[in-house]
């Protein structure tokens, strides 16, 4: 007698479905920005103000990210962004400046100015961000980012000099 065993063909495990996080959801997202603006309306401006708190710290991460203290150093292009979402975070352009110096324009060559002119099509930085990186405005003017740009300076009269 010989053993044989009937071969049966295993059916593959039904993965179990990792639970999901619906917190950090899109529509988890929505959903809460409505009930905020929805208590506000109705409740007074409780807290019109104040932001949530991941946004807080993410806010906080940013602008640790940008200071001197920060363990790794910012690629150009990661600043303008940082910068960009912290302004339309709210955060002002003197507390930026407190976290990140501001270092001087670099001189505007044709280099530099046709990808300033590349990188704002593509990117819509605030032209506030890009003196972060040491693009000044002569650049910005120039690449025709900035219409006119700063007035030029008046030119100073002295006195008039007597008739001899």
């Amino acid at each position: 007698m010989a053993n044989t065993r009937k071969k049966t063909t295993r059916k593959p495990r039904a993965k179990k479905a990792a639970a999901e996080n619906r917190r950090g959801s899109p529509e988890a997202i929505e959903k809460r920005r409505v009930a905020r603006a929805f208590n506000d309306l109705l409740g007074g401006n409780v807290s019109a103000k104040k932001i949530d708190g991941r946004t807080e710290k993410r806010r906080a991460r940013l602008l640790k990210d940008l200071s001197s203290e920060s363990k790794k150093e910012l690629k150009p292009i990661d600043v303008l962004s940082h910068v960009k979402e912290l302004l339309e975070l709210g955060e002002t352009l003197s507390s930026i400046r407190k976290v990140r110096t501001v270092p001087r324009p670099r001189p505007a060559d044709d280099d530099a100015v046709a990808l300033v002119k590349r990188l704002h099509a593509a990117y819509a930085f605030p032209l506030v961000a890009y003196r972060f990186v040491g693009i000044g405005e002569d650049s910005l003017t120039k690449a025709g980012v900035k219409e006119g740009g700063a007035a030029p300076p008046a030119k100073r009269r002295g006195r008039k000099k007597k008739a001899a």
